[in-house]
């Protein structure tokens, strides 16, 4: 493989890390969001302390996808954007009433406080139903006709619940008491209902993405790629099983919520690559289309391999630091 050829699949990967880092990490927080109204007040200040050192960080990883897309991609970054106009405008306005609100729920009178609860909440239910919409328009390939726009509308409603069963499980991890009582019970309800929704939504892409069937239904492809619904099934399964013996949380075991959850984010973002490769918008153009000069991505290159790894042990530092169970958030 040569450099001009190599580049380019570098920087795929990249853009494809910081968005399955993004979706994961940012993942949770939205899911606790999502949750807040379900909970009592002295809860609701606990839940967002428990994102609170970790949401804003979170988003970096949005930021080192889209501008790696911007300037590695810039022939599919407009293809992209240009058909995706509506829900990023929707996810920005989400992401955005989430920042105010975080900071103004705290500050502000007592009075004030819960409809700050409710714009913390409207926000992330925003962001998370358009992210699902522009991953469902993605996977379709911009079709939009009746199926396509159901599809999407489908991805829609089902990325809110897995953000749902994700921030549970966080709340699992950083809670006690009460409120973890109440994350094991809400993981619950949602579990099946995601579940059920993911199930369909893997059966109906092959119908909107005709070409998912060789890649996925061929001889010994099927045979290969096995291990990733099987994987996926385990994963939901282990969810079930910690969330119906409360004595498996009480014994410290609560963390497989929230890593099986992550488990079957991470099968599916690859699975997606795989349906999808070499393409990186779907029947249109491929990753060496639409990549810029050799010359140009061997200067990012650089910026790339320095700033990558700073952002990685930044992470990995913070998430180190702030572990450890949430307390009610205050500002003196």
């Amino acid at each position: 493989m040569t450099w001009a050829e190599f580049l380019p699949l570098f920087f795929l990967a990249v853009m494809g890390l910081a968005l399955l880092a993004y979706v994961v990490l940012d993942g949770y927080d939205l899911g606790v969001g999502l949750l807040l109204p379900l909970a009592d007040e002295d809860q609701k200040d606990t839940m967002i302390a428990s994102i609170g050192p970790f949401w804003d960080a979170n988003e970096t990883w949005l930021v080192l996808g889209v501008g790696v897309l911007l300037v590695a991609f810039p022939f599919a970054h407009g293809l992209v954007l240009q058909a995706l106009y509506l829900p990023v405008a929707v996810m920005l306005i989400g992401l955005i009433l989430r920042g105010v609100a975080f900071d103004f729920r705290v500050k502000a009178p007592p009075v004030y406080k819960p409809f700050w609860n409710k714009a913390f909440f409207a926000g992330s239910l925003m962001a998370s139903m358009a992210q699902g919409w522009m991953l469902g328009s993605y996977i379709t390939g911009f079709d939009k006709g009746w199926l396509g726009l159901a599809f999407s509308l489908g991805i829609a409603l089902t990325l809110p619940a897995a953000y749902i069963l994700l921030g549970a499980g966080w709340l699992i991890m950083k809670a006690e008491g009460d409120l973890q009582a109440r994350a094991v019970h809400w993981a619950g309800r949602v579990l099946w209902p995601m579940g059920v929704a993911l199930v369909a939504i893997s059966a109906a892409t092959p119908l909107v993405n005709p070409a998912v069937v060789a890649k996925w239904f061929g001889v010994p492809e099927v045979f290969a790629l096995m291990p990733i619904p099987l994987s996926c099934a385990l994963a939901f399964f282990a969810v079930r099983w910690v969330v119906t013996h409360p004595n498996v949380v009480k014994a410290g075991y609560g963390w497989v919520v929230f890593a099986a959850t992550v488990l079957i984010f991470v099968l599916a973002f690859f699975g997606l690559s795989y349906s999808i490769f070499p393409d990186i918008v779907i029947g249109r153009m491929t990753v060496w289309q639409a990549a810029i000069a050799t010359e140009s991505l061997t200067v990012i290159f650089i910026g790339v391999a320095i700033t990558l790894p700073v952002i990685i042990v930044y992470t990995v530092y913070m998430y180190r630091v702030f572990w450890g169970k949430a307390r009610a958030l205050t500002y003196n």
